[in-house]
């Protein structure tokens, strides 16, 4: 029977000794022993499994199936061999008290604002549940959260209880329960009835603390963050730390490190916009050189220059002049582009010659038969592509 399992008769209890009735191994290959009875929680209910020893073997994971708990460990014990069990302590605990602490604070949201909760995921460093609500405010999530912990810190108690289907109706459920037989409830007094076959502390001034972290959208539901007990302290240092070492890179107290992060990006945007006029204003001395040249084909080369850059430079250089194409290209440290354009005075398709030289380069590119652009490998200079892209404009051919 369920409840005479020992993690649900006393979730508490971190040793016991017990008997390998049955030992096999699964799909994977991986070892398992199946025992008299044991305080190993398998997975199950969103809460996950625990971990610990079986004389001297390490526990990996603990599964239910087929009615029996499966222990999966390094190496096999033996049918018949007696064992002794250790459970993973700070482990467990802290299950019990992110698992509790989800009771609660699905509670909380119920209470106040009629949300359900539709799934829960208790992560190895968050825990998350998904409300049933398309919109939740930032003011509902601190009156949530204030309830959650007004309900911790008051201390109740936290009692389990098994009944059959038939008694269900005497408990005031906060959802419908999944199973026929050996249904086992978990009461909070006066806030919470569920259904629950996880682990729990013995009352809700266990679960410590409660903090929210954060909230996303899942199509027409709100997934909500958070972390209760020790975590909060974790998450608490982890925070504390980076903000730590941000105020010392913004020589800045730490209670001011958001506002020296925005002076910060002030600056920064500020000079992006100065450099960004810098960068425009050379490219239209560049063009006016270009421009200024008395050849009908204006051919150059350039290091570093971006596509973007490039087509700017075209557009600029051809619109002081009245006839002429321009045949610009780029060398980055793994790969050569181009830019080729005319004004429209002249007929010329410039398709052609980019299509003689993109295979020169084993490139990619596209265009018009006004301006065509593209780019590829390293495979000739930057001055040979340009050349051969001349080479390759059927007037000039």
């Amino acid at each position: 029977m369920l409840q005479e399992r020992l993690y649900y008769k006393d979730p508490y209890r971190t040793s016991f000794t017990s008997t390998v009735i049955r030992e096999g191994t699964d799909e994977q290959g991986r070892p398992f022993a199946v025992l008299e009875n044991t305080a190993f929680y398998p997975t199950g209910g969103g809460q996950p499994h625990d971990t610990g020893d079986l004389s001297g073997s390490a526990v990996t994971d603990v599964e239910e199936t087929g009615g029996e708990v499966r222990h999966y460990l390094e190496r096999p014990l033996g049918t018949g061999t007696a064992v002794t069990g250790t459970v993973d302590w700070a482990r467990r605990f802290d299950h019990m008290q992110q698992h509790t602490g989800q009771h609660i604070l699905t509670a909380a949201f119920v209470e106040l604002f009629g949300y359900t909760t539709i799934s829960f995921h208790l992560g190895q460093e968050i825990v998350t549940i998904d409300l049933a609500a398309a919109d939740v405010t930032a003011d509902e999530l601190a009156a949530a959260e204030a309830l959650a912990n007004q309900v911790i810190l008051e201390n109740r108690p936290i009692g389990t209880k098994w009944v059959t289907k038939e008694e269900l109706g005497q408990y005031n459920l906060r959802k419908d329960v999944s199973v026929e037989e050996e249904i086992r409830l978990v009461i909070i007094p006066d806030f919470d009835t569920n259904g629950c076959g996880g682990t729990h502390p013995a009352s809700t001034g266990q679960v410590a603390a409660l903090k929210i972290l954060s909230v996303e959208k899942q199509k027409k539901n709100t997934r909500v963050h958070f972390v209760c007990g020790g975590r909060v302290l974790d998450q608490l240092g982890t925070v504390h730390g980076e903000l730590t070492k941000t105020a010392q890179l913004l020589s800045a107290p730490l209670k001011q490190t958001a506002s020296a992060a925005e002076q910060l990006l002030e600056t920064a945007h500020s000079l992006e916009k100065q450099l960004e006029a810098a960068k425009e204003e050379l490219l239209d001395r560049e063009a006016a050189s270009l421009a200024g040249r008395k050849s009908g084909i204006i051919r150059q080369t350039y290091d570093g220059y971006s596509m973007q850059e490039l087509q700017k430079l075209a557009k600029k250089t051809l619109a002081v002049r009245e006839q002429a194409i321009v045949i610009l290209v780029s060398e980055t440290s793994d790969k050569l582009q181009f830019v080729v354009s005319r004004t429209a005075a002249l007929k010329t398709d410039l398709r052609t010659a980019s299509s003689i030289a993109l295979p020169a380069i084993e490139g990619k590119g596209g265009g018009s038969a006004s301006t065509v652009q593209g780019g590829g490998a390293k495979l000739i200079t930057a001055d040979e592509l340009a050349r051969l892209l001349e080479r390759s404009i059927p007037v000039y051919a």
